[in-house]
């Protein structure tokens, strides 16, 4: 819990930029398309795309978009979500605008196989099968990672970069992890004469301390679980496999820091945690403010809404593996004496593109991303179509694109 309150922080000033760019190999098939559901047409959001004999893998956008590269084109390509089938895409020819639908699965189980579970034994399990379920060699991954902020409805702040990972064996925690900028840049930024603005801290490292199976401090210590009151919930399924439901639900007060209403997805097979979704207990506003913010201007208060983190795992060759990772910020500001306050939002994504056995640290301790570095600080500010180029990346919305094409007019 200490590493997770000395990692999700707000520090509230204006923005510099510096350099860091280069180039990556060339990926040359492209594989793109929608995903939707087929009962309703509903664009969904945050799907697994994978090429799984590549090791390559993205996710949806929030318009259910997705693009994939890699050096040739793959037999096939899975796609696969929460509560859905999964589908297997063979590729042939053009695989450009491929429209997918996905089809809702009802579960049906004997009432005995879930109700007769005991949540804090099955939680304690999962937990004693990590060093089964996890990879327990070095990987270097590269990852997409993208930080936006925004003031009321409109964007301020949008900043992206291609990662390197460096993660050791779940059998250690998180400390001998790094992280490291291969490309990056900044598409918007605040302007010098906003009179508030703000600052993530930890940036791409959110991967590595966010990571719940490997950074158990956060909420998965034995101790740290004595604190919640723990409950099962209907299973669903995750990539066709059967998932036990566990919520988690603070049940202490006395504590000086605040607690997570928090969600586990657990494999029924391999008992390996396939997803987490934390969020947050807000009832102690004074709590909440200590976790999120780190500094703010004389004069500004200071609201805490909402802090959610969801973090995704893949099974891979009989073994999981972290795929995505995604934290939301909201708070309200306000100067004394005003009678309005701005509410902002601050949205942190990444996803692992690839990844690669690594036997030896290749990130050195100085290039590594810190803990307290401001990513936005550390990358261009400029706008290139063409910057990603064989990258595999998160295909940014409409919105977003629509916002940062009027915030560059309005800025010229």
């Amino acid at each position: 819990m200490k590493q997770l309150r000395t990692y999700l922080c707000l520090l509230m000033y204006l923005l510099a930029l510096s350099i860091t760019a280069q180039e990556a190999d060339a990926l040359t098939y492209i594989i793109s398309g929608e995903v939707r559901d087929n009962s309703n047409g509903k664009k969904l959001e945050n799907v697994n795309v994978t090429a799984p004999q590549r090791h390559l893998a993205t996710v949806t956008n929030a318009d259910g978009r997705f693009t994939l590269k890699t050096v040739s084109r793959p037999e096939y390509i899975t796609v696969s979500h929460v509560g859905y089938k999964t589908q297997r895409i063979a590729l042939t020819g053009n695989n450009s605008g491929l429209k997918i639908r996905l089809i809702p699965v009802n579960i049906v189980l004997k009432d005995i196989e879930v109700t007769n579970q005991d949540p804090q034994v099955l939680l304690a399990e999962a937990i004693h099968h990590i060093p089964d379920n996890y990879c327990q060699s070095p990987e270097l991954m590269q990852c997409f990672y993208r930080e936006t902020a925004k003031k009321r409805n409109k964007f301020i702040s949008v900043s992206e970069a291609v990662v390197e990972l460096y993660k050791t064996s779940y059998e250690y925690g998180p400390a001998p992890d790094r992280v490291t900028i291969v490309k990056g840049r900044s598409l918007v930024s605040q302007k010098s004469s906003d009179t508030l603005g703000l600052r993530m801290q930890g940036g791409p490292t959110e991967i590595i301390f966010l990571d719940v199976v490997k950074n158990r401090g956060l909420i998965l210590d034995k101790d740290e679980l004595t604190h919640y009151l723990l409950k099962m919930s209907d299973p669903v399924t995750i990539n066709d496999r059967m998932q036990f439901v566990v919520k988690a639900i603070p049940n202490d007060d006395m504590l000086p820091y605040a607690l997570y209403h928090a969600t586990f997805y657990i494999d029924m097979e391999t008992l390996a945690f396939t997803r987490a979704e934390l969020s947050l207990d807000m009832h102690d506003s004074d709590k909440a403010t200590r976790l999120m913010l780190v500094k703010k201007p004389r004069g500004v208060r200071f609201k805490p809404k909402e802090l959610t983190l969801l973090v995704n795992y893949r099974q891979d060759e009989g073994m999981s593996h972290i795929s995505y990772i995604r934290s939301t910020f909201r708070f309200n500001c306000d100067w004394k004496r005003r009678l309005f306050s701005t509410g902002f939002t601050a949205v942190n994504e990444m996803v692992v593109t690839d990844r690669q056995p690594c036997d030896k640290n290749p990130i050195p301790r100085k290039e590594s991303f810190g803990q307290r570095d401001s990513f936005s600080q550390m990358v261009n500010n400029f706008n290139d179509p063409d910057f990603w180029k064989d990258y595999n990346i998160i295909e940014p919305t409409e919105s977003l694109e629509k916002a940062i094409n009027k915030l560059k007019k309005t800025r010229k």
